[in-house]
């Protein structure tokens, strides 16, 4: 499960070559390390095959064999979702991810790689911090796509009791609350050199109530403004528990956010500022490397444009015309606008927002770009 690479592995799928060979592009949810539904699986696989000419077919065939392998011998039984990319032919390539998340029953078959429910995972799905507090000890847990990537255990130092022979009742009180204090500092110590190398934007305090409240008070302020919840929780609570509470308060901080920029991309438009909206707009803003940040509605299904074989040329129109207005040529190649958005949006380095149930986003057409600098004429 390479959560670490994802973003690496988004980029990868985004500036894959074309060949002549088709690319399967898998998406599934998993149950106790099978396919949540085979049956339904079986089904698509067998409707996109008979779509394909009969040299397609053998690329096909080939590429669904390591497909196949994957499913029957390498699935975990703790992976939540599957996406795995493969291509047969002259340049093979081949990419399985699993992940502790779910992800939709949903397969594709191209020239390029399907990549939006892999975008819209990173985007739902960024990395945060736990610190995990409770009497005995401090965990510092680094989340990503739902699960545990890296763990920092801090064990409190033994404090034997002594009252009565070494030490007063109050003289011990005393120090026990001088060593907890030290405890509690120098785990701050270690959360806020690790939010700073990582780059995390969001922190969760999670332990019994009147623990984590001590350390919230314990905070830096910078670190204070990055907390988002404080999730109770038991020296027995199962580790995989904390990280599920943990990730429904911080998927309702990144709804949020979401609404917080399609704010902003609504103020940036009725003010003239740096912004477009609508497919048309947003798809030349991408294609001229203009966006800073592609915003778009989960329900965003602008449908088919084409593009000429023979000199590149990108258009959102549904039909294509006899002649490429470019090069004049007569081969054209349909292609998913959404996709192709998502895919020049990666390839760029531009940010992807996708944005559930916003209402002012749909009446603007669903997708828009916050833009690095305005739009030639030319795109208008």
């Amino acid at each position: 499960m390479e959560r670490k690479n994802l973003p690496k592995h988004v980029h990868t799928l985004a500036t894959l070559p074309v060949t002549d060979a088709p690319v399967i592009s898998c998406y599934q949810p998993l149950v106790e390390g099978r396919l949540a539904d085979r049956n339904a699986f079986d089904s698509r696989v067998q409707l996109l095959r008979h779509g394909l000419s009969i040299q397609e077919q053998h690329a096909f065939d080939a590429a669904l064999a390591r497909i196949e392998r994957v499913l029957a011998t390498e699935l975990l039984a703790t992976s939540k979702g599957l996406a795995v990319y493969s291509r047969a032919g002259e340049q093979p390539f081949f990419l399985p991810l699993q992940f502790q998340v779910s992800l939709p029953n949903w397969i594709a078959v191209d020239r390029t790689p399907n990549i939006y429910h892999l975008v819209e995972l990173k985007d739902t799905y960024h990395r945060y911090v736990v610190m995990l507090v409770t009497e005995d000890s401090i965990r510092i847990l680094q989340i990503n796509l739902g699960a545990v990537t890296a763990q920092l255990w801090e064990e409190r130092p033994d404090l034997r009791y002594r009252v009565g022979r070494e030490w007063m009742k109050g003289e011990f009180q005393r120090h026990r609350e001088e060593r907890t204090r030290k405890f509690f500092q120098n785990a701050i110590e270690v959360l806020n050199q690790l939010m700073s190398a990582g780059g995390y934007r969001h922190l969760i305090l999670a332990g019994p109530p009147s623990i984590t409240s001590r350390v919230q008070a314990s905070l830096p302020k910078h670190l204070q403004r990055q907390l988002i919840d404080n999730v109770p929780a038991s020296g027995t609570s199962r580790l995989s528990d904390v990280v599920e509470a943990t990730l429904s308060s911080f998927m309702e901080v990144e709804e949020q956010e979401s609404r917080t920029t399609v704010g902003n991309l609504v103020h940036q438009l009725r003010t003239g500022g740096l912004a477009v909206v609508g497919t048309g707009a947003s798809f030349c803003a991408l294609r001229c490397g203009r966006a800073d940040m592609l915003v778009l509605s989960k329900e965003y299904d602008p449908g088919l444009g084409w593009t000429c074989t023979h000199c590149g040329h990108f258009d959102i129109n549904a039909e294509a015309p006899p002649l490429c207005p470019r090069c004049n040529a007569r081969a054209f190649r349909r292609f998913n606008i959404k996709e192709q958005m998502v895919r020049d949006a990666e390839e760029s380095d531009c940010m992807v927002e996708v944005v559930n149930q916003s209402d002012a986003l749909i009446h603007l057409g669903g997708v828009g770009c916050l833009l690095s600098y305005r739009l030639p004429e030319e795109c208008w």
